[in-house]
């Protein structure tokens, strides 16, 4: 597979797991957002982008972070340990995604039933 080809892959795993997330953050009704940058994607406990570290600081929520690892973890994905963050490889499949977002689905419906 040439460099091209590996290169498009991971951006498109990386826009479907973001597509993903975001999807299920808006069927909860949660305050957060996704966003990506390339190959990279990960959630923030805050409703827009931040424009800069003390924003991004001021969205963490060390606790939540901590959930939201255990939880993926505990289905067998493994986030960052630094932030909520996914990284997608050439390794990378689509099944991979989407097991991740529909365990982030789930965990976000958990989180707003009461």
């Amino acid at each position: 597979m040439s460099v091209r080809r590996r290169t498009t892959a991971v951006f498109s795993r990386a826009e479907r797991w973001s597509d993903g997330v975001a999807r299920a953050i808006g069927d909860a009704g949660l305050p957060w957002h996704v966003t990506r940058l390339g190959a990279r994607a990960e959630y923030l406990f805050g409703p827009m982008q931040p424009r800069n570290g003390r924003e991004a600081a001021a969205m963490d929520d060390f606790s939540l972070q901590q959930l939201t690892h255990l939880y993926a973890l505990n289905r067998g994905i493994l986030l960052t340990p630094f932030h909520n963050m996914a990284l997608m490889s050439p390794a990378t499949t689509e099944a991979d995604v989407d097991h991740h977002t529909r365990a982030f689905a789930e965990m976000a419906g958990e989180l707003t039933t009461r």
